[in-house]
């Protein structure tokens, strides 16, 4: 896995992400649709339209939002196998082009797919924007449900100014950091991949990995956290806790999310983060620890250990 430069990192001219806000309202993980018609316009508040290709953006995008490629932030890691999170310098410089700086408030993040907006939220708070971003429920569906309409026309913005990033090194774990903690009653594994993934039905990939799923680890796919594909808003706030409950997540728990590469996991972050659990991400997923023979492995539909 790819790690990132944490400690002291100056990037580029690209200088912590210290905005105003500090001393203002606290606003959550996600906002709405309302949240963010009464701020258009306002020069503290970026959006951002996430996607891996511009063609979304290009065929309609919410007015004022700036193309944020998630090539950019995201790197393909062994053929075949997807995402892990790019360097610290990277990503800081992709921020600065898209006109990030120091004064910005709220940086509001968006796709046409919920994945995309959710491993954004996750990337901008390691890079120490925790507070700072945030994902528009229900995406650009929800813009448009609303009655409000979408442009083509991309917005001028400066891209001058100090962006000073501080990259936390509390939020991605290793498979060793995991596996060390094994069966610790505080520590609640949580793994976002349909059935056939977690309980190894699917030959792990066809061949590419062990089949299963981590021991002690509970099944929530990712998708039983919004509404529907078509109308992907967060379910409520009972329904989230219930779901979380389920999972095996007690009051004080840490939340260690994965997937198999860490897309799906990311919105089991976002609305871990929302609910107010200290969360971690394991970007590695079953990507790295199902292709590890000194690793465990369970199948079945079972956690596999108790905790």
């Amino acid at each position: 896995m790819r790690s990132l430069a944490y400690a002291g990192l100056v990037v580029a001219g690209v200088c912590t992400f210290v905005g105003p806000s500090a001393a203002g309202a606290q606003v959550g993980p996600v906002v709405d649709a309302e949240w963010l018609a009464r701020r258009m316009g306002d020069p503290h508040v970026v959006l951002l339209h996430a996607d891996m290709r511009r063609t979304s953006y290009d065929e309609g995008h919410i007015p004022g939002a700036r193309f944020l490629d998630l090539n950019r932030i995201v790197w393909d890691g062994d053929p075949a196998w997807g995402t892990e999170m790019r360097s610290s310098e990277e990503i800081g410089g992709t921020l600065r082009q898209l006109g990030l700086h120091d004064a910005i408030e709220h940086v509001v993040v968006y796709g046409t797919n919920p994945l995309f907006a959710s491993r954004t939220f996750l990337t901008l708070e390691v890079m120490g924007l925790a507070g700072r971003v945030h994902v528009l429920d229900g995406g650009q569906a929800a813009w448009v449900s609303s009655g409000r309409e979408l442009t083509s026309v991309e917005p001028e913005f400066p891209r001058a100014g100090v962006l000073t990033l501080s990259p936390r090194d509390d939020v991605l774990v290793s498979a060793d950091w995991v596996h060390n903690r094994l069966g610790e009653e505080a520590i609640a594994l949580v793994d976002a991949r349909p059935d056939d993934e977690y309980t190894g039905e699917d030959g792990g990939l066809g061949g590419r990995a062990n089949p299963g799923h981590i021991p002690g680890a509970h099944q929530m796919y990712w998708e039983e956290l919004i509404d529907s594909r078509a109308s992907p808003y967060l379910r409520h706030r009972a329904d989230l806790v219930d779901l979380f409950e389920k999972a095996g997540v007690s009051d004080g728990d840490t939340v260690v999310a994965y997937c198999m590469v860490g897309w799906r996991a990311s919105y089991t972050y976002l609305a871990a983060r929302m609910l107010g659990y200290d969360t971690k991400f394991y970007d590695g997923s079953w990507r790295d620890w199902g292709t590890r023979e000194d690793l465990p492995a369970v199948t079945g539909a079972e956690p596999g250990a108790s905790r």
